[in-house]
């Protein structure tokens, strides 16, 4: 059982360090990110992809995040690199 609580934990801790790299549109990038992660089988189109439970918001917000978001490069591939 102690694993298992201790690589939640490892998930829960990455997960927000990801979230600080994503600058502009966060919220949107970040449910975009988990739609992708968790969507069973290939992602044919963005407009399928925000139909994934994991995200809440329309289609709109979905082009949004892509075309205004901002994810700091060099700040996730930091973060990457110290995930074990």
């Amino acid at each position: 059982m102690t694993d298992r609580v201790e690589a939640i934990d490892a998930m829960a801790g990455f997960q927000l360090r990801f979230y600080r790299c994503l600058t502009a549109r966060a919220d949107a990038l970040f449910e975009l990110t988990e739609a992708l992660l968790c969507t069973d089988g290939p992602v044919k189109t963005l407009v399928g992809l925000s139909l994934a439970p994991e995200r809440r918001r329309g289609h709109g917000a979905l082009y949004d995040a892509l075309n205004h978001g901002h994810i700091e490069v060099q700040a996730l591939r930091g973060q990457l690199a110290k995930t074990r």
